[in-house]
C-alpha cells in the first residue's frame, strides 16, 4: 500500500479529481468547453458551431453543468451557457499547451 505524503490529498479529494478528469475524456465535451472559451453560447449555437444535433449537445451540456464546469443563465426561453469559472480555461489551456510541447 502506497504511503500517504504531506501533500497527498485524501481519497475523497482524489476521487473527485479523478471524476473531474474522466469529463476531459470525451472530444465532444472538449469541443464544448473550447466553444464556450470563445464566449457565451445558446444550445443551438453551440449545435451549429459543431455540426452536431441539439440533442446531442444538451446531453454533454447536462454532464459538464452537473460538473460544476459550466454554468447556464435564462434569457427568456433560451439557457445561455459559458464555463463556470476562470479555472476551466486554464485547464483547457493548459492541457492545450502539454499536447502541444
Amino acid at each position: 500500500m502506497a504511503k500517504k505524503t504531506a501533500g497527498t490529498p485524501d481519497e475523497n479529494t482524489l476521487i473527485d479529481l479523478s471524476e473531474l478528469f474522466k469529463i476531459f475524456g470525451d472530444s465532444t465535451r472538449i469541443k464544448i468547453l473550447f466553444t464556450l472559451l470563445e464566449g457565451e453560447r445558446s444550445v443551438n449555437e453551440i449545435a451549429a458551431a459543431l455540426n452536431m444535433t441539439q440533442s446531442a449537445i444538451s446531453h454533454q451540456l447536462r454532464i459538464l453543468k452537473t460538473s460544476r464546469l459550466i454554468k447556464a443563465e435564462r434569457d427568456g426561453k433560451l439557457s445561455i451557457y459559458s464555463l463556470a469559472d476562470t479555472h476551466v480555461a486554464s485547464i483547457l489551456n493548459q492541457g492545450l499547451d502539454h499536447v502541444n510541447e
